[in-house]
C-alpha cells in the first residue's frame, strides 16, 4: 500500500494536530486497571439472545481506573484491525489510537490492518501497520488507508475461515470498527472464538454517521459530528440562497435510512422551515397523503405572506416510516416474488404495473396508483439481490415535490391557493462520509482506538469500546467497555430470526425532539435560518471543539 503523495495545505496543518487523550489514559494502558461493574443482559429477547451467546452473554460493564498493570508491558501481542461497512470521518484516528496504545504498552506489539473490510479477513489480505506510513493518515478523512467493505461473516464456513486465518497470523485480538451490523458480526465472532476455545479477543468500535448506534454508554457513534457539520454547511448555504433569491422551495433528502438523527441535527444547526422526522410519522401512523398535507399547509401559509420559498429536510428512510408505504412495499415484494416468471415475459413496465395493480389488495393498489408514475415504476424495477425493493434508491424528495405540486394545483383550481410553487431537490449522503474529521471526532476516534487497545490488552473479549461524558473537555472523558450482547435483540432478517444490535431511533420523549417541537412552528413561519459555515479546525475552542446539538440537549447542556 503506497503512502499519500498528494496532500492539501489543510491536511499538512492537520497532521500537526495532537488529539487530547482522556486523563485516565494519558500515561498509557499499563497505568490503568479494568474495574468490573454489574453483570448485564440484552435490551430485549433475553432468553433467545442468551441461548445464542452461551459463552459471552451476561458479561459485566467495565470501566478503567488508575492502577499499575505492569504485566501488560511484558506481553507481546499481535492485533488485527478491520474497517467494516460505510465510511465515517475519523476512522484513521481510531487506527492511530489503537496503534499508539499498543506501542505505548510494549514497543514490540504489532498491529495489522485487514484490507477491504471483512473480506480481507476471509481472503487473508492484510498489511503490517508502521508508524511512519500511519502518520500520513492521522486526522484525515476516509478509510483509504486500509479501505472498508460490507462482506458479512455469517456462515459456518466463514466463521471457521476467520478463526483459521486469525490463528495462522498468530493474532491475539481482532478489533472490528463498524456500525450495528458490523458489531453484531464482532459479537458473533467473539462467541465463536470462545466456543472453539481460542484465546483470541474480539473488540468492537462504534461507527456510523447515521447516529443510530448509541445508548447510555455509547453517547454517540463516531463520524456523526463531522458528517452533520458538513451537511449543515450545505443546507445553511441553501438557506442563505433561499433568503437571497426568495423564489424556490428546496427539498433536501439527508442520509439516514433507519433513523432521522441526521435530519434532526441538521435541523437544529440550520433551522429550516420544514423538518420531517420519520419516527414521528410512524408514531402517528400518518399516511403519505397526511405527510403531504402537512407540507402543503406550511407552504400555503407562507404563500399567504408573500413567501413562495423555503427549505424542507427529508430523512432518507421516510418511506419506510410511513405504515401504508411499508405495507405496500412488503406486499409488492410478495407479488413480484410469487409471479416473477410471468412478469419477466411482459413487454412493458405499464403491462407489469397493471398486473401488479390487479394482484395487490384493493387499498394498496389504490395507493400505488396515487403515486407519481416515475416512482411507481421505480418500485417495480429497482430490486436488490434478494428481490426486494431498494428503498434507499427511491427519490423521496422527488415523490414529495410531485405530490405537493399536484395538491397545490387542486387547491389553486378551487381558489384556495394563489401562490407560486417552484421546487429544487437535493440529496446529501456521500458528501459527508469521508470529510476531514472535526476536532471532536479527531479526539473521540483517537480515544476510542486507544481505549480499544486497553480492552484488548486486558483480554476483554466481546466488548464495545466506550468513551463517554462527551460534552465535557476530552481530558474528562470516561473510558471503559460494554458487552456487545447487552445491545442485542432478535429481528427477522430474510425470513429468519437473528440477533442484531438494536438501532437507536429518535426518542420522541427525549429532550432533543421536545426542543424541536418547541421551535418548529417558528421555523415554519419565519426566516430563522442559521448559517453554520464550514467546519472550523483552528480558532476559539467554543467554535472548534463544540459537539452536536443533539448530544448537548440529551445531556442538558443547552
Amino acid at each position: 500500500m503506497s503512502s499519500q503523495t498528494n496532500i492539501s495545505e489543510l491536511q499538512i496543518e492537520r497532521r500537526k494536530f495532537k488529539p487530547v487523550l482522556p486523563e485516565i489514559l494519558k500515561n498509557g494502558v499499563a497505568s490503568v486497571k479494568a474495574k468490573a461493574g454489574k453483570s448485564t443482559k440484552s435490551v430485549a429477547d433475553q432468553a433467545k439472545v442468551k441461548e445464542i451467546f452461551k459463552n459471552t452473554y451476561g458479561l459485566p460493564e467495565v470501566s478503567f481506573v488508575k492502577g499499575s498493570n505492569a504485566s501488560l508491558k511484558k506481553k507481546t501481542l499481535k492485533v488485527g484491525v478491520v474497517l467494516s461497512g460505510g465510511q465515517a470521518p475519523g476512522g484513521h484516528n481510531v487506527i492511530a489510537g489503537l496503534f499508539d496504545g499498543l506501542k505505548k504498552a510494549n514497543s514490540k506489539n504489532i498491529l495489522i490492518g485487514y484490507l477491504g473490510g471483512p473480506s480481507g479477513i476471509l481472503e487473508n489480505k492484510y498489511k503490517v501497520i508502521s508508524g511512519p506510513v500511519l502518520d500520513e493518515y492521522r486526522n484525515t478523512g476516509g478509510f483509504d488507508f486500509i479501505q472498508s467493505g460490507r462482506t458479512k461473516i455469517e456462515t459456518p464456513d466463514q466463521f471457521c475461515m476467520t478463526k483459521d486465518n486469525c490463528l495462522d497470523n498468530k493474532l491475539d485480538a481482532l478489533v472490528v470498527v463498524g456500525g450495528d451490523d458490523s458489531n453484531t458480526n464482532a459479537a458473533l465472532i467473539a462467541e465463536y472464538a470462545k466456543k472453539e476455545n481460542t484465546e483470541m479477543c474480539v473488540v468492537g468500535v462504534p461507527k456510523t454517521i447515521d447516529g443510530d448506534l448509541k445508548n447510555d454508554h455509547i453517547e454517540t457513534s463516531f463520524g456523526f459530528d463531522t458528517a452533520t457539520k458538513i451537511y449543515s454547511e450545505l443546507v445553511g448555504n441553501i438557506c442563505r440562497d433561499v433568503n437571497s433569491a426568495r423564489k424556490y422551495w428546496h427539498f433536501v433528502r439527508l442520509m439516514g435510512r433507519s433513523a432521522s438523527h441526521i435530519t434532526l441535527e441538521v435541523g437544529f444547526k440550520t433551522q429550516p422551515n420544514i423538518v420531517l422526522v420519520g419516527e414521528e410519522v410512524l408514531a402517528k401512523k400518518m399516511t403519505l397523503a397526511q405527510v403531504v398535507d402537512g407540507i402543503v399547509k406550511i407552504i400555503s401559509k407562507r404563500s399567504e405572506n408573500g413567501k413562495n420559498y423555503g427549505v424542507a429536510l427529508v430523512p432518507e428512510g421516510l418511506i419506510e416510516f410511513i405504515p401504508e408505504m411499508k405495507e405496500l412495499i412488503s406486499a409488492l415484494n410478495d407479488v413480484l416474488a410469487e409471479n416473477c416468471e410471468a412478469i419477466a415475459i411482459m413487454n412493458s413496465v405499464e403491462e407489469k404495473k397493471e398486473f401488479v395493480f390487479k394482484n395487490l389488495p384493493a387499498k394498496l393498489s389504490a395507493l400505488m396508483k396515487s403515486l407519481p408514475a416515475g416512482i411507481a415504476s421505480q418500485l417495480m424495477l429497482d430490486r436488490d439481490p434478494h428481490g426486494n425493493v431498494q428503498v434507499s434508491l427511491i427519490e423521496t424528495e422527488k415523490l414529495l415535490i410531485e405530490m405537493v405540486q399536484k395538491k397545490l394545483s387542486e387547491l389553486k383550481k378551487a381558489g384556495e391557493y394563489k401562490g407560486k410553487f417552484s421546487a429544487i431537490m437535493h440529496f446529501f449522503g456521500y458528501e459527508g462520509r469521508c470529510g476531514i474529521p472535526s476536532n471532536f471526532d479527531a479526539n473521540y476516534c483517537y480515544a476510542l482506538g486507544y481505549n480499544a487497545a486497553a480492552l484488548v490488552l486486558n483480554g476483554l473479549t466481546g466488548y464495545l469500546s466506550s468513551v463517554k461524558n462527551l460534552t465535557k473537555p476530552p481530558k474528562q472523558w470516561v473510558c471503559g467497555g460494554i458487552p456487545l450482547t447487552m445491545m442485542m435483540n432478535m429481528e427477522k432478517r430474510h425470513g429468519k430470526e437473528k440477533p442484531v444490535i438494536q438501532k437507536a431511533l429518535v426518542d420522541l420523549k427525549g429532550k432533543p425532539f421536545k426542543e424541536f417541537v418547541k421551535n418548529r412552528d417558528k421555523w415554519a413561519d419565519t426566516e430563522s435560518y442559521m448559517f453554520p459555515g464550514p467546519i472550523q479546525y483552528f480558532g476559539p475552542s467554543g467554535v472548534t471543539d463544540m459537539t452536536t446539538k443533539t448530544l448537548q440537549y440529551e445531556k442538558g447542556k443547552k
